[in-house]
């Protein structure tokens, strides 16, 4: 893992372990842990939008944008997006995440849709972290255009069934 990548998501975990907030990395990262052979382009965090008061005076040197509203014809949510050390993290909040589907045709709430199964605690780099489970993370990824979420979604399938995850 980059130097910037590990710097930064001991950073990040620090802080909401510190504060207690619960929270779920997905998105590329995961992939990566599950298999994915991708680099690492940024950090995603889901996590409910009520802690980025808490967040925010923490962080507030490395915020590049939020916490506000962020809308566009593929996402709909309360974001807060920080820049640590050339590391970016973006963080959601859960609470008011929708996404719509490939046609854009259709919103869906991604708490209750994507959200089946506990989170998995990987031990990455000597740091404790909390993961979207894979099979939430294949799910959510198959609503995601690009060829880059089908290198994720066949390596995380892969993962899911050499594991034998049910």
């Amino acid at each position: 893992m980059e130097p910037k990548i590990k710097n930064a998501l001991h950073w990040i975990v620090g802080i909401l372990d510190k504060n207690k907030i619960p929270y779920r990395i997905g998105g590329g990262f995961a992939a990566h842990f599950y298999g994915s052979g991708r680099p690492i382009n940024d950090i995603d965090i889901s996590l409910s939008g009520e802690y980025f008061p808490i967040i925010v005076p923490e962080v507030s040197e490395y915020i590049t944008a939020g916490p506000k509203h962020y809308s566009n014809e593929k996402w709909d949510c309360d974001t807060l997006s920080i820049n640590y050390d050339g590391q970016q993290i973006d963080m959601t909040d859960i609470n008011t995440l929708r996404m719509s589907n490939k046609e854009k045709t259709e919103w869906c709430q991604t708490k209750d849709k994507h959200r089946n199964f506990p989170n998995i605690i990987m031990n990455i780099e000597g740091i404790d972290v909390s993961l979207m489970d894979p099979r939430d993370l294949v799910a959510y990824k198959k609503h995601l255009d690009g060829d880059h979420q089908l290198i994720d979604i066949e390596a995380v399938e892969k993962y899911i069934k050499e594991k034998d995850i049910k």
